[in-house]
């Protein structure tokens, strides 16, 4: 069951956020949300699903709205000061899971973005990194993880924001990156939430422990 909880960003605002805490959690995910100028917060489906299927394994999940969004205080900070969001949420998450349990981080579109600038920044974080529809053209990945393992980008066959013939020249930068296509799905993985979520949980099984329960839900969602 999602609780609702605060975020502390030092020097920053307080943050919107759903916890999962599970005292028997192997792992823990941190979820962030695409684009807020456009609508985008932690209720969006993309997130909503990633976080049921890593709760399904039983990892301890934490999604939570950015600076300037729902209940979030701030303003947008153009993706820049959305990083210190992201830090702040995964040192809470950190909190409600035993110190030696790995931590993972999955970013959705701008999510996607900052989550990778995040996981490049000195220190170079070790952590899993999930790539949700990261939207090449759109924004500058001038800076890009070199240590993030597992790491995964998942994108589908007809989404305009992260083209096909620009994935494969982006994944050859990132040491270690898998691809993963959704035939068929747009960058909204409208009616291709299911596939999506399967590529989430073979993502999982490489790094959580093994999880504790199968996947759930039909397909086409």
């Amino acid at each position: 069951m999602e609780l609702p909880v605060e975020i502390e960003v030092p020097g920053g605002p307080r943050l919107e956020a759903r916890l999962t805490e599970s005292p028997a959690a192997a792992a823990g995910l941190v979820l962030c949300h695409p684009h807020p100028l456009y609508g985008g917060d932690m209720d969006n489906p993309v997130i909503v699903r990633a976080a049921e299927v890593a709760q399904s394994r039983g990892l301890t999940t934490l999604r939570f709205n950015f600076r300037g969004v729902g209940a979030s205080g701030g303003a947008h900070g153009r993706g820049i000061a959305e990083e210190d969001d992201v830090r702040a949420a995964l040192a809470r998450a950190r909190m409600a899971l035993p110190a030696t349990a790995p931590l993972g981080l999955l970013g959705y579109s701008f999510g996607a973005w900052v989550s990778a600038r995040v996981a490049a920044r000195p220190p170079a974080l070790p952590l899993p990194l999930c790539l949700v529809a990261p939207p090449l053209g759109m924004l500058d990945w001038t800076l890009i993880p070199t240590s993030a393992t597992p790491l995964l980008i998942i994108a589908g066959t007809r989404d305009e924001y992260c083209p096909l013939p620009d994935l494969e020249p982006f994944a050859a930068r990132l040491p270690g990156a898998r691809t993963a296509i959704v035939e068929g799905a747009d960058h909204f993985f409208f009616g291709k939430l299911y596939p999506m979520g399967l590529e989430v949980e073979c993502w999982l099984r490489e790094w959580d422990g093994g999880g504790s329960a199968a996947l759930t839900g039909e397909p086409g969602g």
